[in-house]
């Protein structure tokens, strides 16, 4: 299955290396969190779904004559779609087991 996102082939920017400690010197630019990664995730497959919303518009209107490429845009929308709900699943998973914690 493809990886529409990237997130499985470019799994670095994810579980990348810790960022650098501010005080030492020559410290580089640190890596991006996950909360930014996962905005950018969500603007990424927004922009897929409008695109595959656009496709769609567009051959019922008769702009487009291509129904591959509307079908390839629905089916890159929709795996997105499937893969950023997994994560979240899996997110709320890790935050229920941390809730269930006693300290």
């Amino acid at each position: 299955m493809p990886d529409p996102l990237g997130i499985i082939s470019n799994s670095a920017g994810i579980t990348g290396p810790l960022p650098p400690i501010p005080d030492r010197p020559g410290a580089g630019a640190p890596t991006p969190g996950f909360k930014e990664v996962l905005t950018e995730e969500i603007s990424k497959v927004n922009q897929l779904q409008r695109d595959a919303r656009e496709a769609v518009e567009d051959l019922a209107a008769g702009r487009r004559d291509d129904i591959e490429s509307v079908l390839i845009a629905t089916q890159k929308a929709d795996t997105a779609f499937r893969l950023l709900l997994q994560v979240r699943n899996k997110v709320v998973e890790a935050y229920d087991e941390v809730r269930q914690i006693r300290i």
